[in-house]
């Protein structure tokens, strides 16, 4: 029995001599294994639309271990993403995180078009930095690890100034400093920003400008509480920070 998805590749592994292993976050059944079998010929018909971070169409086998792909009709091969080693790099780490979060086979079409529209945009050229920090922090709400942003995660407290707490899991106002005096202390603009992520429809997305400051803090916020909370390892993060580091 045939089965027709739309998705995105996010991973992919040589297999044997001329095989290729296939990682398809899907709009219809969420994460898929397939097998491209012969993928890796350069006569094949199925080499060019087999690579990292493709959009389009597979037809794939249905069955209970490893689907076998049929045909791939690529729509998007985002190729400002491919060419540009840094472009590459982020786009890497936000496939990698989706891979590692979401589970198999479990539908969500949310994170498909959370996916799609942060891949759009940094092929697009928007700034691809602020477009990894927001797709973290979606991914946060969606691996059930949203922080506190909308009150003082201790006393509810909505007005005044506020630190981030990595060991409350969330903003603190200055009342409750006294409860975490490891809390993070950011700015205001730290602090309304995280909010504004955890809120914001990436369909909206216009112009994007964020502070080298600013997106130096966020990223130190995320990275702690990914640190704290998740338990994952992204390999593709490492690679990442090297290159921002020659950067």
């Amino acid at each position: 029995m045939l089965q027709k998805a739309e998705g995105i590749i996010i991973r992919t592994n040589d297999y044997g001599e001329s095989h290729r292993i296939l990682t398809i976050y899907t709009r219809e059944f969420g994460k898929v294994a397939v097998m491209a079998r012969g993928a890796r010929k350069p006569k094949s018909h199925l080499s060019s639309s087999t690579q990292l971070f493709t959009y389009g169409y597979f037809l794939f086998t249905k069955s209970s271990g490893m689907k076998s792909l049929r045909q791939a009709d690529a729509v998007n091969r985002f190729n400002e993403i491919t060419v540009d080693l840094t472009l590459t790099a982020y786009s890497a780490y936000i496939v990698e995180l989706v891979d590692k979060i979401v589970d198999d086979s479990v539908t969500n079409p949310y994170v498909f078009e959370l996916l799609y529209q942060t891949l759009h945009y940094i092929n697009e050229g928007k700034d691809v930095e602020t477009l990894t920090q927001l797709f973290e922090v979606k991914m946060l709400i969606v691996a059930g690890m949203k922080p506190v942003v909308d009150h003082c995660v201790r006393c509810k407290n909505t007005e005044g100034r506020f630190d981030f707490s990595i060991r409350e899991g969330g903003f603190l106002c200055e009342q409750c400093f006294f409860v975490d005096p490891y809390r993070l202390q950011v700015t205001q603009k730290t602090i309304r920003l995280l909010r504004l992520y955890v809120h914001f429809d990436l369909k909206r997305l216009g112009n994007i400008s964020v502070s080298s400051e600013t997106k130096k803090e966020i990223k130190y916020v995320l990275d702690e509480y990914y640190q704290a909370f998740s338990g994952i390892y992204v390999k593709s993060k490492n690679f990442l920070e090297k290159l921002q580091e020659m950067e």
